[in-house]
């Protein structure tokens, strides 16, 4: 990475923010919270953001497309709705616990918590009333020295949640986040932080959608950490419908402790500039992690996923898919790595990227990888790139099916792998219809 200081432009933004940041927090400077986010910003200014030369960004150059729309790294954009309404969180059929940010802010009068069992509050108020589990976790996962933007969202820390499932509860009802940016009047930049905590034999789904108007541009910088402690099965599910001219990065971590099990979905259908940074610990025997990724994308969307799995433990399991589909000039590009570390024999673990380009102007950049330093273990990685089966189109074609019907039948057969693995019902019959729409079916 590049010292923070000699990245002009970006330097003076996050400094001029945080001043602004600070000024807004009035008595909450002098908590101890605080002084983590001092110290995220310091290591920020040290390792500053990940620049041209760092090779796991090198497609994807956030912090120079930050630097020329954006003045500063901290905005009190207004929490409030104009190109947007609350509909825009409507499924049909769906009863969950509605979460709503809007540009940043927390909404209680859009927001709704109807599990007794759950325990879901603002991060700020949690660090009142859970302030022995915020200093247990928060940054213990996703870690400020290890990723730059991680590090700014650590010292802008202020917003997000705080979400705990206690020993043995199983939560019927799933837990929707939505933020929503309305750029209608300002050029919002949002630092949001969520801790999850799944305790002993919990389960828990949640979704975390991000979705915004034409408009402004917007930056986004989120992180969320989640602790999958033992028998405890997680769900979470990450759906990008933003508007073209939104930035956004997103870091999420899980720790999984003994026989947990996650499962991740991320969906990505839009955005000037995306990046999905997914990292999975695997620090205990006998967990299961499940991967899936779709991105979708047309114009000059440029999305970039970034997945980890860390397999630290013996006879553990993984598995990794992630497909896209890229028209006009789109751009995707996906870095999945595996590590199989010394002691984590019998391990599984499986990769695979699959990509469909449409137009002659769409990029994909794939490089899935694999190390591993231990002897006893079954594990593959694999891409492919390609356009649609030609004999596929034919025989429905032959069948009296019209080019663009046939078209649309194949992508969405492709996408379909994705959107099988969502455990939501009516969660995912509104994305078959959105994804549907989308490819024109």
């Amino acid at each position: 990475m590049t010292d923070l200081r000699k990245q002009e432009g970006v330097a003076e933004g996050i400094n001029a923010g945080f001043e602004v940041f600070e000024k807004s927090l009035n008595g909450q400077s002098k908590k101890p919270l605080h002084q983590v986010r001092k110290a995220a910003l310091e290591q920020l200014k040290e390792i500053g953001l990940p620049g041209p030369k760092h090779e796991e960004y090198k497609y994807t150059q956030i912090s120079k497309a930050f630097a020329k729309h954006f003045d500063s790294a901290y905005s009190d954009a207004p929490a409030e709705l104009s190109t947007l309404t609350a509909k825009s969180t409507h499924i049909a059929g769906l009863e969950a616990n509605q979460i709503v940010f809007v540009n940043g802010h927390y909404r209680a009068d859009l927001s709704k918590v109807i599990s007794k069992e759950l325990i879901l509050m603002e991060l700020s108020a949690a660090y009142e009333t859970h302030q022995a589990d915020i200093d247990a976790h928060l940054g213990k996962y996703a870690q400020a020295d290890a990723d730059g933007y991680t590090a700014w969202n650590t010292a802008f820390t202020r917003e997000g949640l705080f979400i705990k499932v206690a020993k043995g509860n199983v939560i019927e009802e799933p837990v929707m986040i939505w933020y929503l940016n309305d750029t209608s009047d300002s050029k919002p930049v949002m630092h949001t932080r969520n801790l999850v905590i799944m305790e002993e034999n919990a389960q828990l789904k949640m979704t975390e959608w991000f979705k915004s108007a034409e408009g402004n541009v917007s930056f986004a910088n989120t992180v969320t950490e989640v602790l999958v402690n033992r028998h405890a099965v997680i769900d979470h599910y990450k759906i990008l419908e933003v508007a073209d001219a939104a930035y956004h990065v997103g870091n999420t971590h899980f720790e999984q402790v003994a026989e947990s099990t996650a499962n991740s979905v991320v969906i990505a259908l839009s955005g000037a500039m995306v990046r999905n940074n997914l990292n999975f610990i695997i620090d205990a025997e006998h967990c299961e992690s499940n991967m899936y990724g779709l991105y979708l994308l047309s114009g000059k969307s440029h999305v970039d996923n970034h997945t980890v799995v860390d397999h630290r433990k013996p006879n553990s399991y993984s598995n990794e898919l992630y497909k896209g589909v890229m028209d006009d000039s789109a751009t995707g590009v996906f870095n999945g790595k595996i590590f199989v570390r010394q002691d984590a024999q019998k391990t599984n673990a499986f990769q695979s990227n699959r990509n469909i380009l449409l137009s002659d102007k769409a990029t994909i950049n794939t490089k899935p990888q694999l190390e591993i330093w231990a002897d006893d273990v079954k594990c593959s990685h694999g891409a492919t790139t390609g356009r649609l089966d030609e004999e596929q189109l034919f025989y429905l074609r032959a069948r009296g099916v019209d080019a663009e019907t046939a078209r649309a039948i194949l992508l969405y057969a492709f996408a379909k792998d994705v959107l099988e693995n969502i455990r939501i019902e009516s969660l995912r019959e509104h994305l078959d219809a959105v994804i549907g729409a989308r490819l024109g079916q």
